[in-house]
């Protein structure tokens, strides 16, 4: 039984609708979007106007409230057609997450409103000296009365030039360590928020990535989220809920490169034949669809624990790391299987894979993961 009749009728429509859309709206300019590093944000409020406004806030704070096995499939739809542009879709409302998990009353129900509303909402905790050592934070936040100041700096944040709000990491007890960072949230207006250059990167060109610079900024204590110092372990808690809709989209990159494989083997001749029928081919499109099916079932797996509120650090750390690593290799894969055209910009494998190279770096890169795996297996010792 495929993953598709396992859906739900609502899930199925979901779904259907994506592709309906990106097929007209997004991917006969797509190309022209990724040469020029842009996203077309009409085209993702047009997307999000048909009922995936903040679709991860529950309905008590305004959402739409969908289930995590549920996002799952629409990122995976959306990646189909382009992964950069749904990382900008996927990402409007990443800063909320650990507003929900640790944030006032108060904050879930005036922010939920602001994202069903429409409001971006960026995640800001990777810093130049660190990468995936979010506890080396040297971004400090100093309370002065009813106020905190925050100095620091911040990068490689999604949707950093087209959010409205940021919740940025920040350290309350340089003294502590990871025990001493704060979560803050921080309107884009506040005096002090300057957004850097948006990054040339090498794939997820549609997806706006930035650097954003805070300058003495002042926020009210009421924008601190939970108490301070735990952050870092509100973080921690937030990637674990995260992984199966983070690395969801990879799904849909691996799923388009091994349909356009299938494709190009049916139509490819060669001595006189189509390369399908060779066994070697053959060989290759059956390991994609093996490594394909594991992933697919893993992030089922991780995204049904989710739903039931079971936060597992172990089982999220390893679809993170499995999933992003399969899916390259069957982009790559697929790309042998095109010979020299899938080197070509003119055939659309060669996006895939630099599209595909990006989930096995961002949110923790497997190296991470593997630590994190191999700490969590040994214990303390």
């Amino acid at each position: 039984m495929s993953r598709y009749q396992l859906m739900t009728k609502d899930q199925r429509d979901l779904v259907a609708l994506v592709h309906q859309f990106l097929k007209k709206e997004l991917d006969p300019y797509i190309a022209e979007y990724d040469e020029q590093g842009v996203c077309p944000m009409e085209t993702v409020r047009k997307l999000m106007d048909l009922g995936f406004w903040a679709i991860d806030v529950p309905e008590q704070y305004g959402g739409a409230g969908l289930d995590v096995t549920t996002i799952m499939h629409v990122r995976e739809a959306i990646a189909y057609h382009d992964a950069g542009f749904c990382n900008t879709f996927s990402a409007q409302t990443f800063g909320w997450k650990p507003v929900l998990l640790a944030g006032t009353e108060e904050q879930k129900l005036h922010y939920g409103r602001r994202l069903a509303e429409g409001a971006f909402w960026s995640m800001c905790i990777t810093e130049p000296q660190s990468g995936s050592d979010a506890g080396n934070c040297k971004t400090r936040a100093v309370r002065d009365g009813e106020e905190y100041v925050i100095t620091g700096s911040k990068c490689f944040v999604t949707n950093g030039g087209v959010a409205d709000l940021y919740t940025v990491t920040a350290s309350t007890d340089p003294s502590r360590g990871s025990r001493g960072i704060s979560l803050f949230i921080i309107d884009r207006n506040t005096p002090g928020v300057h957004v850097g250059k948006h990054e040339n990167k090498m794939g997820i060109r549609t997806s706006n990535t930035t650097d954003l610079a805070l300058d003495e900024v002042r926020v009210p204590a009421s924008n601190l989220i939970g108490a301070e110092g735990t952050g870092f372990k509100t973080i921690m808690k937030m990637l674990a809920r995260t992984r199966p809709t983070g690395v969801a989209p990879a799904i849909g990159v691996a799923q388009r490169a091994l349909d356009l494989a299938i494709d190009y083997s049916r139509t490819r001749l060669s001595f006189g034949q189509p390369i399908g029928n060779l066994e070697g081919i053959q060989f290759k499109l059956a390991d994609m669809e093996m490594k394909l099916q594991c992933c697919q079932s893993q992030l089922a797996y991780a995204a049904s624990l989710v739903d039931r509120g079971i936060y597992d650090t172990l089982v999220g750390s390893c679809t993170k790391c499995f999933v992003s690593e399969a899916v390259l290799d069957i982009c790559l894969q697929a790309q042998q299987i095109y010979g020299g055209y899938g080197y070509s910009r003119e055939y659309p494998l060669e996006k895939l894979v630099r599209d595909a190279r990006i989930f096995s770096i961002y949110e923790g890169s497997s190296e991470i993961q593997r630590y994190i795996i191999g700490k969590t297996l040994v214990g303390k010792i």
